[in-house]
C-alpha cells in the first residue's frame, strides 16, 4: 500500500483485520484437531462428525447475504465486535455439549450452525470495510493480507490446539479459543471506525489519498439493487467460482489433519506439523497474490490483474491436488498438497478485491453473495469428502477437487471487474489504472 500519505490508519486496521481473520479460523478449524478425540469421546464416526462441520458451513452461508447488509446498515466496526463476541460464546458452548446425551450430535450441530452465522459477518464486513477505507489501486493487497490470516490461523490451529489437547483436554481448546475472540472484541472497537472521515488519527492527506480511489457514494443508504445484482454476469461468475474455491479449500480445513493421522498413518505429534504445511502455503500464496493482483492490473489491466491471475491460480491449484493425492511418500505428498493449498490463495485477494471494485456501497452484500457460494461447497465437500474417501480413496476425494476447481476456472473467464453492477465502467478502478500507466 502506498506511502507517504500523512498517516498510516488504514494499514493498520487492515492489519487488525488480519488478526481477527486469523481468529475466525482458529475457531472454525480447531475441531479439525480436536475430532480426534471428540469422535472417541461421543462415539461417532467420521461421516457424522462431518455432518457437524457441515452444520457450520450452512449456517454460515445462510448468513452472508443478511450480514452483508448489516455490515452496509450498521457499520463493519459494531457488526465485527459483536460477531466476535459472539464466537467466543459459542465456543465456549461446543466444549459444554453432554457426550452423554441422546441428542449430543445434533446438539453439536446445532452449536456449529450457530457458530457458523456467527462467524458469517467477518468478510462481508471486512470487505466493506475495505470499500469505504481502501482506494481501489491498493486493494489486492489489502485483501492479500486480510485474507492471509485465513493461512495463518489455520497454520497456528494444529500446534496450538494440539499442545492445549494434551495438557489440558480437548474442551480447554475452545475456552482458549473463545478467550482469544473476546480479547480481539475490545481491541477492533477501540481502535475502529466506520469510516476514514470519522477517525481522529486519519489525517487529511492520507484521508484525500483515500477519497480518490473509492467510488462515489450516491446515498449514504442506499437501497439494495437486487435486479441489477442478479442480472450481472460478474457476481453469478464469482458466485460459482467462489464455490469450486470452497470445496477445495474445506478439504483442507476440515480433513487434512485426520487424513494425514488416518490415511498417511501419522502420530499426533507429526500431523500436527505436517498439519501446518498448507495453511503456511496458504499465507505466502495470499500475500503474493494481493501483490501481484495490483502489479499485474497496473501494467496489463484490471481483467489480467484480477481474472486472469484467478485462473492460473485455479489451474496450478487442480494440478497440485491431482499429483500431491497419487504421490507415495508421506512428506513429498504434504509438501505437494500444501503448493495446492498456496496456488488456491493467490486468488484470494482477486475475490474480494472484485466485489469491492463492482459493487461500491453495497460491497457488502455482493461479497455476502459470493461468498455463500463458497460456503455452500464447503458444506458440501465436509460431508462428500469423507464419503468419497471411503468408498472410492483419497486420491479419488482429492481428485474430485481438482475436477471442481478446474470447471470454476472457466466461471473466473465471465468476471470483469472493470464492468460495476449496474454495467458501467468503475471510474476508481481504471482511472488508478489510467493513471498509473502514463
Amino acid at each position: 500500500m502506498a506511502a507517504g500519505t500523512g498517516s498510516v490508519v488504514r494499514f493498520r486496521l487492515v492489519f487488525m483485520l488480519f488478526v481477527i481473520s486469523a481468529i475466525a479460523f482458529l475457531d472454525r478449524t480447531n475441531i479439525s484437531v480436536a475430532g480426534v478425540q471428540m469422535r472417541q469421546e461421543y462415539g461417532i464416526d467420521q461421516v457424522h462428525l462431518g455432518w457437524v462441520f457441515s452444520a457450520f458451513l450452512l449456517g454460515y452461508a445462510s448468513f452472508q447475504v443478511p450480514a452483508g447488509w448489516l455490515a452496509v446498515r450498521i457499520g463493519p466496526r459494531k457488526l465485527l465486535t459483536g460477531a466476535l463476541i459472539s464466537w467466543g460464546l459459542l465456543s465456549i458452548a461446543t466444549a459444554l455439549v453432554p457426550p452423554q446425551a441422546a441428542s449430543a450430535l445434533w446438539m453439536l450441530a446445532l452449536v456449529r450452525f450457530a457458530l457458523g452465522l456467527a462467524e458469517a459477518a467477518v468478510y462481508p464486513a471486512g470487505n466493506q470495510f475495505v470499500s469505504r477505507w481502501i482506494p481501489a489501486r491498493e486493494r489486492g493487497k489489502a485483501n492479500g493480507l486480510i485474507f492471509a490470516g485465513v493461512g495463518a490461523g489455520s497454520g497456528l490451529t494444529p500446534p496450538l490446539i494440539t499442545a492445549v489437547v494434551a495438557f489440558a483436554g480437548w474442551r480447554a481448546s475452545f475456552y482458549v479459543c473463545a478467550g482469544i475472540g473476546l480479547v480481539a472484541a475490545a481491541i477492533w472497537y477501540w481502535i475502529a471506525r466506520d469510516g476514514p472521515e470519522e477517525h481522529l488519527a486519519v489525517t487529511p492527506t492520507e484521508l484525500t489519498h483515500i477519497q480518490s480511489g473509492l467510488l462515489p457514494a450516491k446515498d449514504d443508504k442506499p437501497a439494495i439493487p437486487w435486479a441489477a445484482i442478479f442480472g450481472s454476469r460478474n457476481v453469478w461468475g464469482l458466485i460459482l467460482s467462489y464455490f469450486a474455491f470452497g470445496y477445495v479449500v474445506w478439504i483442507f480445513f476440515s480433513w487434512f489433519f485426520i487424513y494425514l493421522a488416518e490415511a498417511r498413518g501419522l502420530d499426533l505429534k507429526s500431523s500436527a506439523i505436517y498439519g501446518m504445511a498448507p495453511f503456511l502455503a496458504m499465507t505466502v500464496g495470499c500475500l503474493l497474490g494481493g501483490l501481484l493482483n495490483d502489479a499485474i492490473s497496473r501494467r496489463l489491466g484490471a481483467y489480467w490483474g484480477r481474472s486472469g491471475l484467478a485462473m492460473v491460480s485455479f489451474l496450478l491449484t487442480g494440478l497440485f491436488l491431482i499429483v500431491g493425492s497419487r504421490v507415495d511418500n508421506a512428506p513429498l505428498a504434504v509438501l505437494t498438497l500444501a503448493l495446492g493449498g498456496g496456488a488456491m490463495y493467490l486468488s484470494q485477494s482477486s475475490f474480494w478485491s472484485v466485489t469491492a471494485d463492482i459493487a461500491g456501497r453495497h460491497t457488502g452484500v455482493v461479497s455476502g453473495l459470493m461468498n455463500a457460494g463458497c460456503q455452500i461447497g464447503g458444506a458440501i465437500t465436509a460431508s462428500l469428502t469423507p464419503w468419497i474417501a471411503a468408498n472410492y480413496g483419497w486420491a479419488a476425494a482429492f481428485g474430485t477437487g481438482a475436477a471442481i476447481v478446474i470447471l470454476g476456472t472457466a466461471a473466473w473467464a465471465i468476471v470483469d471487474p472493470r464492468r460495476t453492477i449496474e454495467g458501467e465502467i468503475a471510474p476508481a478502478l481504471n482511472e488508478t489504472i489510467a493513471a498509473t500507466a502514463q
